[in-house]
């Protein structure tokens, strides 16, 4: 495990080990997202196809429980 300080900007360095492992360079772009747990997770974005599908997902998580599937189950 690696450790990074957050700043008092809220801005951290991924190190070296990690960046060279995930291929993350310089103007890459890198989306977040905190479970339920508050662990959060950090993913490289390949192309802005991943950026628009990341977008969708987050709509649509919306609809993803199980009322929802019961309210549509029988349509």
């Amino acid at each position: 495990m690696e450790l990074a300080r957050v700043t008092a900007k809220g801005q951290t360095t991924i190190p070296k080990r990690i960046r060279d492992a995930a291929h993350i360079k310089e103007g890459d772009m890198l989306a977040f997202d905190l479970d339920k747990n508050n662990r959060i997770t950090i993913k490289r974005i390949e192309s802005t196809k991943d950026i628009e599908l990341s977008a969708l997902q987050e709509t649509l998580c919306e609809w993803n429980s199980p009322q929802d599937d019961e309210a549509w189950r029988d349509l």
